[in-house]
């Protein structure tokens, strides 16, 4: 769950709009089936079809990640505070970076 260190009457709506899709994430249904062929891919066992639609999944997956940090750029543009600040206010830990 997100934390969100003000009270919920000193958001504005467009905070609340925003917080409220940043929180969304995945469909459980997506989530679930990316991680399965994910497995599959990991143990050699995964067949044409069902990497074609890992695929999908991965576009959807970065789509919706690129959509979510979109949301967080914006709220901490709102709030005046780093993307790094933002973060820690909302209780998030990102991973690091890939090198």
């Amino acid at each position: 769950m997100i934390l969100a260190h003000r009270k919920v009457a000193s958001l504005t709506k467009r905070e609340s709009e925003l917080l409220q899709k940043i929180g969304a994430g995945l469909s459980d249904e997506v989530q679930n089936r990316y991680d399965a062929l994910q497995k599959k891919l990991l143990a050699e066992q995964i067949t044409a079809d069902e990497h074609q639609e890992l695929l999908s999944l991965i576009e959807i997956v970065e789509n919706s990640d690129a959509e979510r940090l979109k949301n967080l750029i914006e709220l901490s543009q709102l709030r005046q505070v780093t993307l790094d600040e933002l973060l820690s206010q909302l209780g998030i830990h990102h991973p690091p970076a890939y090198v």
